[in-house]
């Protein structure tokens, strides 16, 4: 999995994206062979925004969430990226 971290209009933190990057392990096993990952985490006056975008193998999964915290948006967008995979999941295997 090749995952791309992006700041904008906000300092670099290892943390952030050690915890992003951890956070997207729980996603892989939804998906057979994610190809890219890219997170975007940007502020925007007081609102903390993450911006995820999955691309695999005939899939494109895409979320984006806002809140006062990042670590929050962080888990919130990835909750609604494990629900679109989940539901992929599902309706591939429901194919014969």
């Amino acid at each position: 999995m090749n995952v791309t971290v992006t700041f904008r209009h906000m300092e670099h933190t290892d943390a952030l994206k050690k915890y992003a990057e951890d956070k997207l392990k729980k996603i892989k096993k939804y998906l057979n062979n994610p190809v890219d990952v890219s997170v975007v985490l940007s502020v925007e006056k007081h609102r903390h925004i993450a911006e995820v975008i999955v691309t695999g193998d005939r899939v494109t999964l895409k979320g984006k969430e806002a809140t006062d915290d990042m670590y929050s948006a962080i888990d919130m967008v990835l909750d609604k990226i494990g629900i679109q995979a989940k539901k992929h999941k599902e309706k591939i295997a429901g194919h014969h």
